[in-house]
């Protein structure tokens, strides 16, 4: 029997639903690197703080190969409390947006491509037989 069911659960958690959290994020960089927790725990809380600091100042955040981050404006609107029904004034604010490069977009949709047969005939001519 394991001693840590937590973090047994939590492994499975990961595997299962594919999230990453901070904590994961801190262990590859721990490993990349041959740092310390806390080394690496400092790095990673560095770049988000940066990134938010920048959000916050009004500017746009740009990483090459990954994409860009910034903020946008929502304007004030009148919502409805769905529970009573209420008339809800919700103020202007700005709202954190992300767009991600065109490579990360290959990126992710890489294995994706490689899965969907080709339409273009030349493509698969390895693939036909011949019936000559």
């Amino acid at each position: 029997m394991d001693s840590h069911p937590r973090r047994a659960s939590y492994i499975l958690k990961v595997k299962v639903l594919g999230i990453m959290t901070k904590a994961d994020l801190v262990v590859d960089v721990m490993r990349l690197g041959d740092l310390t927790r806390t080394d690496a725990e400092t790095i990673i809380e560095t770049i988000f703080d940066s990134v938010v600091g920048a959000l916050r100042a009004g500017d746009k955040i740009e990483i090459r190969g990954f994409g860009s981050f910034r903020t946008r404006q929502r304007n004030s609107r009148i919502g409805r409390n769905p529970k009573t029904g209420a008339r809800v004034d919700v103020p202007a604010k700005r709202v954190p947006y992300f767009k991600p490069s065109k490579d990360l977009r290959d990126l992710v949709n890489q294995d994706a491509a490689s899965k969907i047969p080709s339409e273009h005939p030349d493509v698969n001519a390895d693939a036909r037989v011949s019936t000559e």
